[in-house]
């Protein structure tokens, strides 16, 4: 299989609250691209426009059992969504239930029952997606902000304090901005930066690996983070990930 350049946008439908408290983060630690979506009929405009996704259907609430299985068969069958790859979760056991799914239509990313178990679940889901190629060649999920009020930073250089707002970021790097740039060269060590996040505060160090001008009298500069990153700070990075995206393809939906 020739792995994609980007990776895959995974969406969740109606996402079990297993999948939403517990495992959503995981995924994305593991670097995945991951988005839940709450109504099915906001989801074919989506999948058409992104159609090598994959999607994870929760087939126990909102539909009937034989509503679900026509609207699968509608995704798996649709010329428009060709690319798209469809995987079930539920707590439904029945053995011909699955079958159908399995056989019958031919779900390229299985029926995963989720009584197995948090762990196992995960297990799951986590070896579907590599073996669905849901990274591609990208190694890690960068999120762009596009309110910068809320994605900021500071930094003090000798005894003046430097401000500015984060363009994106993933978890190991991002691109800044400076409120007053003093351009610096690459390679400078920042000490101690401060981000704040969606008003969660993240502290770390950053080496400069590359700048370019964006406009007159700006330049974005691209930071890697130390390997002295805490486990802490990395968690909220990628929290921070989420939401962004989330938040992104909610714009999308709505509006």
């Amino acid at each position: 299989m020739k792995s994609n350049q980007f990776g895959k946008k995974i969406f969740f439908l109606y996402p079990h609250s297993v999948i939403k408290t517990d495992l959503i983060h995981s995924f994305i630690e593991n670097e995945y691209e991951v988005y839940t979506i709450k109504d099915y009929l906001k989801v074919k405009p989506i999948l058409k426009k992104f159609n090598d996704s994959i999607i994870f259907i929760n087939i126990d609430d909102v539909l009937k059992e034989d509503q679900w299985f026509d609207y699968v068969e509608s995704i798996v069958n649709g010329d428009e969504f060709r690319g798209v790859q469809v995987g079930i979760l539920t707590y439904n056991e029945n053995e011909e239930l699955a079958r159908k799914y399995l056989m019958d239509i031919n779900v390229p990313c299985g029926f995963i029952q989720l009584k197995l178990g948090k762990e196992e679940s995960e297990k799951i889901i986590l070896k579907t997606l590599l073996v669905n190629d849901g990274k591609g060649q990208r190694k890690y999920v960068r999120a762009t902000s596009r309110n910068h009020a809320k994605a900021t930073f500071n930094v003090k250089i000798v005894s003046d304090l430097f401000t500015g707002y984060i363009s994106d970021i993933s978890s190991v790097g991002m691109s800044i901005v400076f409120d007053n740039d003093i351009g610096f060269k690459k390679n400078a060590l920042l000490r101690n930066m401060q981000l704040k996040l969606n008003g969660k505060l993240v502290l770390l160090d950053a080496i400069v690996f590359g700048s370019r001008d964006i406009e007159k009298n700006k330049r974005l500069y691209v930071l890697m983070f130390t390997n002295g990153i805490s486990d802490d700070s990395k968690y909220k990075i990628h929290e921070f990930v989420r939401e962004t995206l989330q938040l992104n393809l909610e714009r999308e939906i709505y509006g």
